[in-house]
């Protein structure tokens, strides 16, 4: 749990330093098209970070697997879906968009176990 929430945390630093460096420096250096390949990477980066978050929180309150594992998906579909558009707006190489569909199907995942857990684990009023 206390390293889902560290994990988190600097995955939102990282998403800070990432998005102003495509706002400052990027912008200058790659097409239009590239910049909001970057963005993309960047926004999900975030909404994801947040998602990690809240599992952070719900660990805090019970531990189970399927939380540890929607926690793993997570960290591992940020790292595939936004690095690789990362990678393929700053080199341009398109075979890295490749491996973006894999995170985005990780993320899914991440997100049906996160589901999963909340209807077994949290009462219905």
């Amino acid at each position: 749990m206390k390293q889902v929430l560290i994990l988190s945390a600097l995955s939102g630093m990282l998403a800070v330093i990432l998005g102003a460096f495509g706002a400052h420096v990027l912008k200058k250096m790659i097409s239009p098209d590239m910049l909001e390949v970057y963005k993309t990477g960047v926004q999900y980066q975030f909404y994801h970070t947040f998602a990690l978050l809240a599992v952070g929180i719900l660990m805090y309150f019970k531990q189970s697997k399927i939380l540890k594992w929607s926690a793993n998906l997570f960290v591992i579909g940020i790292a595939l879906f936004s690095g690789s558009l990362y990678v393929l707006s700053i080199t341009g190489i398109k075979m890295f968009g490749i491996v973006t569909p894999f995170g985005g199907i990780t993320l899914i995942t991440a997100w049906i176990l996160l589901a999963i857990h909340c209807s077994k684990n949290i009462p219905a009023n």
